[in-house]
């Protein structure tokens, strides 16, 4: 892959201001690649750069505004090899998911540049008529995550070009390199400063929070770090979306076709090997069905690949990053230090890679760590309940409220329960889909805001009534 990725600001390329940083390979443990840091002197310079631009793009026609998003599209699609193989070094994914992500990236634009910003009309009458317009806020600040850093920047950066927003954007400096590229395409078609980025490891992020120029901030990431960008945004009153943490529980009711709900029980709890907010992350399973469940599931564990992402047939990457590997296995330590049964999996690969296989954690209990906690990685404990009602009070007793599911023959009694879940989105014989026309987001300490669908987009915009005395 090519190494030597620039920070743009106003649509040129940039000399890092601060140095620069190495990012690591997670599947070798070992720096391949220097990152440029910019200095908080060209934060503002970006800020300035999108806040200049804004004041043109805000009148592009939504006709040129759809066009234009759609040769973004084209751009990705016509460097999805090379955006795939940044992911894998970079996030350590295997090269199927990291192809997937592209694919989505691509389906995501399409979707968003299609979508219409209404003008409602709420009276029309013989002496008056009120219509409620849509006008974008200005400069939008995206925060991103490492787990996903392509598809989640897209999620971002699309829905604020198609409302008329200009873009700041400063991607995890565990995983900059392809949401540099991503601009790099972006800035091929649209006008300069209209969407920006800039790299560092710590100071870029809060100054962004507590810019004045900033309209608005959407994050993906810790709900600590949500907290600190709510309170910092408070010195201008920025629009906030914020997708936070999430400890998703999950509900297999007595009589569940277990052969059915297997397969999709562990692939929704271990995607992206478990990285990823809205995973499975906790499952309550009847205890009539406890044992045949989970040996299904550990059988599943035991038949994947485990390896570097480029390697053919590995099904399983690493931990993105040495501090998610150690939180993992001490939850793990501490689940089985507790009487928790750590299950036989599939074989780690020698060397230094933040290996940790699929691992299935039954005798697990409410009150341990692992349960208790978000792990957001390769680790799902298996509880045991006896009533229905008891489980669904489980599920909800988390401070988390970003995903649920209920997992079941029964699709009346499943929606019964499910109805019942906190969460922001319940799925049923599912989990963790995600997609473009449903709205997404969470409730409790799981943030707020949607993204996705009509809703979504219109989180980036404010609300003109025009009131016409005719």
């Amino acid at each position: 892959m090519n190494n030597n990725y620039n920070m743009i600001i106003n649509g040129q390329p940039v000399a890092p201001g601060n140095g620069s940083f190495p990012v690591i390979d997670p599947a070798t443990a070992s720096p391949f690649a220097d990152c440029p840091c910019a200095s908080v002197a060209q934060l503002d310079q970006a800020v300035d750069a999108a806040e200049a631009a804004f004041k043109s793009w805000k009148l592009v026609s939504h006709e040129e505004r759809q066009a234009l998003l759609h040769k973004i599209a084209d751009k990705i699609e016509e460097n999805a090899a090379e955006l795939a193989e940044i992911i894998v070094k970079e996030q350590g994914k295997p090269m199927f998911l990291a192809q997937m992500e592209v694919g989505g990236s691509v389906g995501w634009t399409r979707y968003t540049a299609d979508l219409e910003v209404p003008v409602e009309v709420v009276e029309d009458s013989e002496n008056k008529r009120i219509e409620m317009h849509r006008k974008p806020i200005g400069v939008v600040g995206s925060i991103l995550p490492w787990n996903w850093p392509l598809m989640i920047a897209v999620w971002h950066i699309m829905p604020a070009l198609r409302t008329g927003n200009t873009v700041v954007v400063k991607p995890s400096p565990l995983t900059p390199f392809n949401t540099l590229r991503l601009v790099e395409l972006i800035n091929e078609v649209v006008p300069a400063g209209v969407v920006n980025i800039v790299t560092d490891q710590d100071q870029i992020g809060p100054a962004m929070s507590s810019h004045e120029k900033i309209g608005k901030i959407v994050f993906t990431g810790s709900t600590p770090t949500g907290q600190h960008i709510m309170r910092s945004a408070a010195a201008n009153l920025k629009r906030l979306t914020l997708e936070l943490g999430g400890n998703d529980g999950g509900i297999v009711l007595p009589g569940a076709d277990l052969d059915a709900i297997a397969g999709g029980i562990f692939q929704t709890a271990f995607l992206n090997m478990g990285q990823t907010c809205a995973a499975l992350k906790r499952l309550y399973v009847h205890e009539s069905q406890y044992d045949e469940l989970a040996e299904k599931l550990i059988n599943i564990a035991k038949e994947q690949k485990v390896g570097s992402g480029f390697e053919e047939g590995v099904t399983f990457g690493p931990m993105q990053n040495k501090m998610q590997y150690d939180l993992v296995n001490g939850l793990i330590d501490d689940a089985r230090s507790n009487g928790a049964t750590i299950n036989e999996t599939a074989a780690i690969p020698e060397g230094e890679g933040y290996f940790i296989a699929p691992t299935i954690v039954t005798g697990a209990k409410d009150g341990m760590a692992l349960v208790d906690k978000e792990q957001f990685g390769a680790a799902l404990p298996i509880i045991a309940y006896s009533d229905v009602e008891d489980a669904i009070a489980r599920v909800n007793a988390s401070e988390n409220g970003l995903g649920g599911s209920v997992w079941g023959s029964d699709l009346d009694e499943a929606q019964r329960i499910a109805s019942q879940l906190e969460c922001g989105t319940a799925w049923i014989n599912g989990h963790a889909e995600v997609l473009p026309h449903a709205p997404f987001g969470g409730c409790k300490m799981s943030g707020f805001g949607v993204e996705f669908g009509q809703e979504g987009l219109l989180e980036y915009t404010t609300i003109q009534v025009v009131n016409i005395n005719k």
